[in-house]
């Protein structure tokens, strides 16, 4: 009957969306995931009456008029914050001297969010709400539909509600700060603000294109017959259910425990992919929370430990102009060094001119620094001293600084661009970009060896690397006949790179190496590309309207027609990109790390992605086994804590080989 295969295909959809979203374990391929959501979406279109709110077809966007506000059924405290261990003490003695001694506490990352109210009715999803003031929030629901972390239906029929952060991991931020600047719109600050922008879009597609996520964190208990007796029981429960719970929380005998559980990632933090500001420390007893009670605005049994803040002030000392690969001109402010979260900066992209004249920076000012999504260094703000206004204010260059050219702007972007198309620092960058791991792989030709050859008119362009002779090494400054050998050599095997790498070096505008390898494996062969229509491109999952026109623009131009064919006459000639090789890895994730010694880290990346498997940059129960080389570090020992299995690269090449 339908109505049994929609309920198996969704069943099986949503079963998979688990393992994908917050296992972090994919079980089947895309493929065969969008031929059991394409079904599913065809059925109930031919049976409307059969849709239900737990269905995956749900998740999909739409519109909405407004949001409405929404009374919560529970209120949403705020936690009251200790910023120095003495304090924390003196928190867990207060209680302590009530109950007795060692009371068990949980510790969890306090994750840089927005905090959000679930309820589910025998086990479906039915209502979503954002804190507001944590008496009213507004009803978000079709918006949170959308994030796939959010169960529509959990694995038990159960009357629930709980609290989750919604979040934008860092690499979605940079990603999406980068799509907004190449299209002159709005630079978020940080990734809390990226999600709280995303998540109260009018327009659920928005929401659903911009790679939200959640941790829940608590359960309300009260429709339960048997609730759990801990918080870390319920933490336990929550994960049963079918919710994302972070993987780091930990469960602690007593506040020295805890004391050594903040040390531990005050500064481990900046490893992970999410933004989090302290540690939320909780009493696991829940009887004893409910003693305990609330303040006006907070719990008493919990608290939160702020890490030392990662914004500190520093004086703007020059604002110094680049060129980049596409002939952006970037501005760059340098400051007086400072340390700002384990490292020392003095350096700060300040994105554009536009940016500039918004946060009024000028030479001499005293400003605000952070490093977004704790990664990337960037000016807050200018602090208001008595000499901002006697700083003359900072006027954009009307010209190339590097070779004097005209600059000018394209349309519905906010960059200058310098339009002298033979510009040494717009070339040099095309041809260090070309050369760089992402793109050709030909890591022993460096910056300076580069300049010198540019610098010597050996070099105008990426194609010429391909001409040059041993002789024309050997007539640089300090390069010897090995050296010599050594560059022509790496030159030359960099012919037969793959076509993704290939299509990345191009610098076709808007294509990074993750749309390359799409095109890559959609069309096969550079031949193939050149010749694909703009409906072809714009028919391909990842690649839209803009993309398809940019990449159609790019292998229709005559200089770039000009320069494949003489790339090609000169044996630049990917392989042709081979269907997957095996499913041996199909399913698996796999972490890399250390040095190996017969392959690149790349290298290794491609054949795992040939076999099936896909990596990861980080290490967890999911985590399938740990490829390691020498000089592994905490990978290695996060691996063996959790006695995920470790394989050594004869291991891995015997096991491919096999």
């Amino acid at each position: 009957m339908v109505i049994d295969r929609i309920n198996y295909l969704k069943d099986e959809i949503n079963k998979h969306n688990y393992n994908y979203y917050v296992l972090d374990n994919p079980t089947i391929s895309d493929f065969e995931y969008d031929k059991l959501f394409a079904e599913l979406k065809e059925l109930e279109g031919q049976n409307p009456f059969l849709v239900t709110p737990d269905s995956p077809t749900q998740r999909l966007g739409g519109v909405s008029e407004k949001f409405l506000p929404y009374t919560h059924k529970h209120r949403l405290y705020s936690l009251d914050n200790t910023y120095n261990y003495d304090d924390l003490i003196k928190w867990y003695k207060k209680i302590e001297k009530q109950y007795g001694e060692n009371l068990e506490l949980v510790c969890e990352l306090k994750i840089d969010g927005l905090a959000i109210a679930l309820s589910y009715d025998n086990g479906i999803f039915t209502t979503g709400v954002t804190r507001g003031d944590g008496v009213t929030g507004e009803e978000i629901t079709q918006n949170l539909k959308t994030i796939h972390a959010i169960p529509l239906k959990l694995f038990e029929d159960v009357n629930v509600e709980v609290r989750g952060e919604i979040y934008m991991p860092k690499s979605s931020f940079e990603k999406l700060n980068e799509e907004n600047l190449k299209n002159g719109e709005k630079l978020f600050a940080n990734p809390r603000n990226a999600a709280a922008g995303s998540i109260r879009q009018l327009d659920r597609t928005i929401t659903a294109k911009r790679d939200l996520s959640m941790f829940t964190y608590t359960l309300i208990t009260d429709k339960l017959n048997n609730p759990p007796q801990t918080h870390y029981a319920s933490l336990m429960y929550l994960k049963k259910l079918g919710f994302k719970v972070n993987p780091n929380i930990k469960l602690c005998k007593n506040v020295h425990e805890a004391i050594e559980y903040c040390k531990e990632w005050e500064n481990k933090r900046f490893e992970l992919d999410y933004a989090t500001d302290g540690v939320v420390i909780k009493i696991n007893k829940i009887a004893i929370q409910d003693e305990l009670g609330y303040t006006s605005r907070a719990p008493k049994w919990a608290t939160a430990f702020k890490f030392p803040p990662e914004e500190v002030t520093t004086k703007i000392k020059d604002i110094e102009l680049g060129v980049g690969k596409t002939g952006a001109v970037t501005p760059v402010a340098i400051f007086d060094p400072v340390q700002l979260a384990g490292s020392t900066v003095s350096r700060a992209s300040l994105h554009n001119f536009d940016e500039i004249k918004r946060l009024d920076v000028r030479i001499g000012d005293t400003v605000l620094i952070k490093k977004a999504a704790e990664i990337i260094p960037k000016v807050i703000k200018v602090i208001d001293t008595p000499e901002h206004s006697s700083l003359p204010k900072y006027k954009p260059p009307k010209t190339c600084p590097v070779c004097g050219g005209k600059l000018g702007g394209k349309t519905g972007e906010v960059n200058l661009y310098c339009l002298n198309p033979n510009c040494s620092e717009l070339m040099k960058s095309k041809i260090e970009f070309w050369v760089s791991k992402d793109a050709m792989d030909i890591d022993s030709l460096g910056p300076s060896i580069i300049e010198q050859l540019y610098d010597k008119k050996f070099i105008t362009s990426p194609v010429d690397l391909y001409r040059l002779t041993i002789d024309d090494f050997m007539k640089l400054d300090l390069v010897k006949e090995k050296s010599a050998s050594n560059f022509y050599n790496a030159i030359n095997e960099s012919k037969t790179r793959s076509l993704k790498r290939l299509i990345t070096a191009l610098t076709i505008k808007n294509i990074g190496k993750e749309t390359a390898d799409i095109l890559a494996n959609e069309f096969g062969s550079i031949e193939r590309l050149k010749t694909a229509t703009i409906e072809e491109l714009k028919a391909i999952n990842g690649i839209g309207l803009v993309m398809a026109d940019d990449i159609y623009e790019f292998f229709h131009d005559e200089k770039n027609v000009i320069m494949l064919n003489e790339l090609k006459e000169l044996g630049v000639n990917p392989p042709p990109v081979e269907a997957r090789k095996s499913d041996i890895l199909k399913g698996q994730t796999i972490v890399l790390t250390g040095t190996l010694q017969h392959l690149t880290r790349s290298e290794a990346t491609e054949i795992i992605k040939s076999h099936g498997g896909k990596t990861s940059s980080s290490v967890s129960k999911n985590t399938s086994f740990v490829l390691a080389g020498e000089n592994a570090g905490s990978k290695l020992e996060k691996a063996q804590a959790l006695n995920i299995k470790i394989l050594t690269e004869e291991d891995f090449l015997g096991m491919i080989k096999e």
